[in-house]
């Protein structure tokens, strides 16, 4: 692709950006203010998923393989 049909390209994204959010209506300011608390939120959801996903999947995957391998016997025997 040369950089004139990726400028076209990144322009009919945006386009279509325009169209689906419906902020094509909205002022120029407004359309800031949007953007702005739009982007603000993606970021904090990527941070927020970054941060604690993975601390959350390794929780799970002990918590699963715990009761895959069953309790030790020294822990049913205490509980007898």
């Amino acid at each position: 692709m040369d950089m004139k049909n990726m400028r076209e390209y990144m322009g009919w994204l945006y386009y279509q950006y325009l169209l689906i959010t419906g902020i094509y209506v909205l002022e120029p300011w407004e359309q800031s203010i949007f953007n702005t608390v739009l982007f603000t939120m993606v970021a904090m959801v990527i941070y927020t998923s970054y941060v604690f996903v993975p601390i959350h999947v390794r929780l799970a995957l002990e918590f699963f393989s715990e009761l895959v391998r069953g309790q030790p016997e020294s822990t049913v025997a205490l509980m007898s």
